[in-house]
């Protein structure tokens, strides 16, 4: 079961979730960011930072509302942390507001934590484990399983509260009976419906956020309610459990706790640096409150919508808490609230050191000082990102100084093969960059043109007028290097620089051609023209030579008719 994941997102040199997840439980496979399931301890940590809002959660809202439809007779376990989560004027009121929803019963599962309590105190009199690590928080056991397996053995063999609550209810109720958990966490949905030790003790998990949008569709507010007991003895000093060090004020409340050192830890990055003290013997003799959420349950995944503030969550679960111990606890022995800790380490295939180096050698790191170990990628070491590359959890890609290197060598190969003269000119007409061309036109290297100013070299009056208008010049004709090259000129504004981008396209050939060109079309008309004026003559000439000719056979003819009428007379 996929308890969160991420929906199709703009993921593309992001990496936030990879860079705040501290088990790097995430895998970003062409683009876009997966939860690598058998990795994920489930502490909601990316769906509060992922900038897209990309999160996707496995909600039990359709299955509990059919429990109900269907007649089930359905009890909900509200966590103590709704003290100082949700908004209320007395705290029976939001037990009025959850049997209006259809519930048969409200009880708080700070009644399964007295529970709990009271087996962390067996543990303690016993005096057998060298430290003890509370075993609440299923974040906290699942890094202990997955990632610190050495440190099982120092876990309490303890159900959570929530679990002791579900199997009291159903041992009171029977088994037919639903039970809700309602709360702020999101990793109880794995421990309920994915953890076969403890599979059917809670049938359904509601987030407060859940509980809000119900109640809103439902048309109920909670400060119209009436205000209502729960269903459960008070539990007095155990709804401290969401706030930090709540476990432990609810065990030193009797006198043998003193026999352990006592000590809280919330945070992720906190408990993995305790585990790792474990892990080197550092610590003896302890009894550790451990929290993955900073601040405790509290300040869970699923409740920062309606309290932003650790504090104010606090001071309103202690204004309401007595605390002192809780008596009459629940009939439920050792073995029912028992729970055996395994070795669930992660079995990722190790890369060879050649495969790593292949890997940083195709990101452009052929050595040591070539790591920069930036974290952009989301991970700590460029090492331990070319490690994420071979067990296929990373892309090359995700390394930005490389791409940007790759970027701005792929910019410098088009600015040096360009047959064009570039330049971005400033409002004082500096040169602030220029490419091979330009300099070859200028006749000075980069670093000394880049101190200059362009109408040392040029006529700069185009480009002071570009400056001063913003209107751009496009294809222009001009000659450079007094006159020897002709030049056809364009300069664009830059707005966020007010500067401008001038380039000379070099079309000395061309116009050279153009002449070429246009001198033999010159020709080439005159030559027309002699040929028209020759045969003008000539034909001048015929027409004489024709008019010389028909004016003598006019005579002869003339001659010949006459001659022969005066025949005839004689």
């Amino acid at each position: 079961m996929r308890v969160i994941d991420f929906k199709d997102a703009k993921c593309r040199h992001c990496y936030k979730c990879v860079r705040y997840c501290m088990v790097k439980a995430i895998s970003v496979q062409n683009e876009q960011a997966h939860i690598l399931k058998d990795h994920c301890i489930n502490c909601g940590r990316c769906m509060e930072i992922c900038p897209q809002n990309a999160k996707t959660f496995a909600s039990d809202m359709d299955r509990v509302k059919g429990y109900l439809r269907q007649g089930f007779k359905t009890i909900i376990s509200i966590a103590p942390s709704y003290l100082g989560v949700l908004e209320f004027d007395r705290p029976g009121q939001v037990v009025d507001a959850l049997q209006r929803l259809g519930f048969a019963e409200v009880r708080e599962t700070a009644e399964g934590a007295a529970m709990v309590t009271d087996e962390y105190k067996k543990i303690i009199r016993e005096k057998k484990m060298p430290n003890i690590i509370t075993t609440c928080c299923p974040s906290v056991n699942d890094l202990v399983e997955k990632y610190y397996p050495d440190c099982v053995d120092l876990l309490a063999p303890v159900v959570s509260p929530m679990v002791a609550h579900g199997r009291y209810i159903k041992k009171v109720y029977g088994d037919d009976v639903k039970v809700v958990f309602l709360g702020p966490c999101i990793a109880k949905k794995q421990e309920a419906i994915g953890d076969e030790r403890v599979f059917g003790a809670i049938d359904a998990i509601l987030t407060f956020e859940e509980l809000a949008i119900w109640l809103e569709e439902a048309g109920i507010n909670i400060h119209d309610c009436e205000d209502r007991p729960m269903g459960n003895p008070d539990p007095k000093v155990n709804r401290l459990y969401p706030i930090s060090g709540g476990v432990i004020q609810s065990v030193v409340a009797e006198e043998e706790a003193d026999t352990y050192h006592k000590v809280y830890v919330d945070g992720l990055s906190n408990c993995m640096e305790m585990l790792e003290c474990l892990q080197r013997g550092e610590l003896d003799h302890c009894f550790i409150e451990a929290n993955v959420c900073e601040g405790g349950c509290a300040k869970g995944p699923a409740s920062a919508r309606w309290n932003t503030s650790y504090v104010k969550a606090k001071i309103k679960i202690e204004n309401e808490v007595s605390h002192k111990a809780a008596r009459n606890l629940p009939d439920m022995s050792t073995e029912e609230l028992y729970k055996q800790f395994e070795d669930n380490r992660l079995k990722d295939p190790v890369p060879t050191e050649e495969e790593i180096r292949e890997v940083l050698k195709s990101t452009g790191k052929y050595s040591v000082e070539d790591e920069l170990n930036c974290g952009a990628c989301g991970y700590p070491t460029c090492r331990d990102k070319a490690i994420a590359v071979c067990q296929n959890k990373a892309e090359l890609s995700m390394c930005m100084p490389y791409a940007l290197t790759q970027a701005e060598s792929m910019s410098n190969v088009v600015m040096d093969v360009t047959p064009n003269m570039i330049f971005i000119i400033d409002s004082t007409l500096r040169i602030r960059e220029c490419n091979k061309k330009a300099q070859d036109l200028l006749g000075v290297g980069r670093d000394e043109a880049v101190q200059r100013y362009i109408f040392e070299f040029i006529v700069a009056d185009d480009i002071e007028e570009t400056l001063r208008t913003k209107e751009p010049v496009i294809h222009k004709k001009i000659q450079l290097e007094h006159g020897r090259m002709t030049a056809e000129e364009t300069i664009v504004y830059i707005e966020n620089l007010d500067s401008v981008l001038v380039t000379f396209q070099d079309i000395t050939r061309e116009e050279k051609i153009k002449e070429q060109h246009y001198n033999l079309k010159v020709e080439t008309v005159e030559m027309a023209q002699k040929v028209i004026e020759k045969q003008m003559m000539v034909a001048q000439e015929i027409a004489g030579l024709l008019g010389e000719t028909t004016a003598e056979t006019k005579v002869t003819l003339t001659k010949l008719r006459d001659s022969i009428l005066n025949e005839g007379e004689e």
